[in-house]
């Protein structure tokens, strides 16, 4: 009997966590994986919480508690990153944050003893890299993905440079950010465990606003100032690292420094490249043939194998070879032409610019639009939200396409949104 219970208390948090708009995926794996995170009783609690941020007294009255309990309950969560603490006009609000990206990279983002990592390095290897259906939901569900990546700066031309939107820097997130944070990154350190890691460096993973707040208070990750950020971008670009971040305007939380091969988005971008699971840059390199000395240097940098060597053609030199692009999988993030010797790949504009979210918020709608999970946003903890949060949710429906609104309805059911949207349609 006390299995079953311990079996449901996971289940339950399993079906908490996928009313996220990027879940998880059941598995046996995924069961070990929460055991060493959370402790029963923890699994069963949160399980309970709601997916908006919270108070101590939201979850002191789902878990009958005093307040005094439950804040002890949240802090203790805090403390090992599986909730975010945030401050905001006097008051402490707790959210849970998705697994990715969220507390799974928390786990490894320091060293710690208070939990096996090398047990749980090798259960996320098996469960993201072997098993790989949690990644392919992840990366491959909907149009609206979790990441996107920004292009690389110190390769812009002038005249890029003038027509580059200020989000599409990571320089701008850096300079913009409220708190920023270093940490060890998470990918290259489970890496690590199983032997397999790569001579990049591990403390590049940088976190910003809210979340690094969180993350510095709790020893999770470093503060750092403007200055050594940039520093840390420009140490990204001398290892030709790709800046991979959330998929946002504003209030950028994570940006990665992938490599291509121990980092979860590179390997996702290769194996399930023609569904397009991360969102690029609005540039593609072009190549100028004419100075072009076919060393092959952008073809062993490129993380996705967007670039190719194929044959030259050229009948006197019948094994030369020469570097082809694949448009419809490269990411434009440009690290092809830092490397280039002779100085013959540019950047140029795409033809269709990448639409990214506004915020967090308008990336969750959206993504739970696309996934089918819009009901849990909205019946928030099997509790309607309040007025003001429900005004927000419908306030970006009302925004998004005639397609995306239609299929809100659907999921919703909701009179009063079928009627915003044909009162917005009839204007």
């Amino acid at each position: 009997m006390a299995h079953q219970t311990v079996k449901k208390s996971y289940a339950n948090l399993v079906d908490r966590l996928n009313r996220f708009p990027q879940g998880v995926v059941p598995s046996g794996l995924l069961d070990k994986i929460l055991g060493i995170l959370f402790s029963e009783k923890e699994a069963a609690l949160v399980s309970l919480l709601p997916i908006k941020p919270f108070r101590v007294q939201k979850a002191a009255h789902i878990w009958k508690m005093d307040l005094l309990s439950a804040r002890k309950v949240l802090d203790e969560l805090c403390s090992r990153a599986l909730l975010v603490d945030i401050e905001q006009k006097g008051q402490t609000l707790y959210v849970l944050p998705p697994p990715m990206a969220g507390f799974f990279e928390f786990s490894l983002m320091r060293i710690r003893n208070d939990i096996n990592q090398k047990a749980l390095a090798e259960l996320f290897f098996q469960y993201l890299n072997v098993e790989e259906d949690f990644i392919k939901e992840l990366f491959t569900q909907g149009e609206t993905q979790l990441g996107r990546v920004f292009v690389h700066e110190p390769v812009l031309s002038e005249e890029n440079a003038l027509h580059v939107l200020d989000f599409e820097r990571a320089s701008h997130v850096v300079e913009t950010a409220s708190h920023m944070a270093i940490g060890i990154c998470y990918c290259r350190h489970k890496m690590q465990h199983i032997g397999n890691d790569c001579s990049n460096p591990k403390e590049i993973c940088m976190t910003f606003n809210t979340t690094a707040a969180s993350l510095i208070k709790h020893g999770y990750a470093r503060k750092v100032d403007k200055v050594e950020g940039i520093e840390y971008l420009y140490k990204a670009y001398e290892y030709n690292l790709v800046q991979f971040g959330e998929n946002v305007r504003q209030d950028v939380n994570f940006i990665c420094n992938c490599c291509a091969c121990c980092c979860e988005a590179m390997i996702a971008a290769r194996r399930f490249a023609l569904l397009h699971p991360i969102h690029t840059t609005p540039f593609l390199p072009k190549i100028d043939y004419n100075t072009c000395d076919r060393c092959g240097k952008c073809v062993n940098v490129c993380p996705v194998e967007a670039m190719a060597q194929v044959s030259a053609n050229d009948p006197r030199h019948p094994k030369q070879k020469m570097p082809k692009l694949n448009k419809e999988i490269c990411l434009g993030c440009g690290i092809c032409a830092r490397v280039c010797p002779t100085d013959s790949i540019l950047l140029n504009h795409r033809l269709k610019r990448v639409i990214t979210p506004l915020n967090g918020a308008h990336k969750a709608v959206v993504m739970a639009i696309e996934r089918g999970r819009l009901q849990d946003l909205i019946f928030d903890n099997r509790v309607l939200f309040s007025h003001r949060a429900l005004a927000a949710v419908f306030g970006v429906i009302l925004k998004l396409s005639p397609v995306k609104k239609v299929l809100a309805s659907k999921q919703v059911r909701s009179r009063y949104l079928d009627k915003l949207i044909h009162s917005l349609s009839d204007n």
